[in-house]
């Protein structure tokens, strides 16, 4: 006779049904509704060094972040580099290295400017800029790391993960370009996807695209992937369950979190982590300092990562 058989006999069948719809809820509870809060440096520690450069990496480490993001940007000549915007005159020189390679455009919203596309430059010539001189003089001889790189500095360091973004996969296949598919291929020429490596070195992947998502859930279904938004559509439970077909965690700006922080628990329900951005200690917040910011976030709302440009103020409890 089964234990089960012998369990229901022995108590009321009404104490039975709860307990059997206890053991059911609680299974079905999400890993990262109890592990440990992660910390996912924005573009490194970018509030006290150059974005996606080797200072602001490997800073983000020695702050002992969980994760270092690396934004992803495709070049000329087809080379992953990280670089969070799809122009590259605001974190380099490029205007006065290269002054007549701009293009007119309207990005997003705005009305049309100059810009400096990544994707109009070769990766040589990409490491010809400066990328440290807009932030402070002092990283003047930073440069944009490529993926390649970026992973080989964070696997120096095992323990430590990384948190890429698909950046753009539109406009790049506007262009002929598929980003997904030279993403792919180099987390696999890395083995990046291994179980070996993922012990060693985490990886979370993160897009705004939801066909991006779609397919690395199916090219790369090892790696978790994180759907990212700012829509209110977003979380609510129907969509909710819809992304949990194919991705493993949603990550809604701050504002969409503040405004429907039911959302945390309809989300953990779908077997979804929730991770927010971004937390800066620049920004006027009705907190007093980023930290109670982010604690809020953490420990009263119960979001399980969040991204932050101060990985050193990251609240840990033990």
């Amino acid at each position: 006779m089964s234990s089960v058989n012998l369990l229901s006999r022995s108590i009321c069948p009404a104490l039975f049904l709860a307990l059997l719809a206890w053991v059911a809820l609680h299974a079905q509870q999400p890993l990262a509704v109890s592990m440990t809060k992660q910390a996912i440096a924005h573009r490194g520690a970018s509030a006290y060094r150059p974005e996606h450069t080797q200072a602001a990496y490997l800073l983000a480490m020695e702050q002992k972040v969980d994760f270092v993001e690396q934004d992803l940007g495709v070049t000329k000549d087809s080379q992953l580099i990280c670089i969070h915007d799809d122009t590259l005159e605001r974190t380099t020189n490029v205007a006065d290295v290269f002054p007549d390679r701009s293009t007119m455009l309207a990005l997003g919203s705005r009305t049309p400017a100059k810009h400096w596309l990544v994707n109009d430059f070769t990766l040589a010539e990409i490491k010809r800029l400066d990328a440290g001189t807009w932030f402070k003089p002092e990283f003047a001889s930073a440069r944009l790391l490529t993926f390649q790189e970026a992973i080989d500095l964070v696997r120096a360091h095992p323990g430590f993960g990384m948190y890429p973004e698909l950046k753009s996969p539109q406009l790049y296949k506007s262009r002929g370009i598929d980003q997904v598919k030279l993403f792919v291929d180099v987390v696999r020429k890395n083995g990046l996807e291994k179980p070996e490596s993922l012990k060693k070195t985490p990886v979370i992947i993160q897009s705004f695209d939801e066909d991006a998502i779609r397919r690395v859930s199916t090219d790369l279904p090892s790696i978790p992937r994180v759907f990212l938004t700012s829509k209110d559509e977003d979380v609510t439970e129907p969509r909710l369950r819809a992304l949990a077909k194919f991705a493993t965690g949603i990550a809604p700006e701050k504002f969409v979190i503040a405004r429907h922080p039911e959302m945390v628990a309809r989300a953990h329900a779908a077997n979804l982590t929730v991770t927010s951005w971004t937390f800066r200690s620049g920004e006027k917040t009705e907190y007093p300092n980023v930290g109670a910011e982010m604690s809020h976030f953490l420990y009263d709302l119960g979001i399980d990562a969040l991204f932050t440009n101060n990985p050193d103020l990251f609240p840990r409890r033990r």
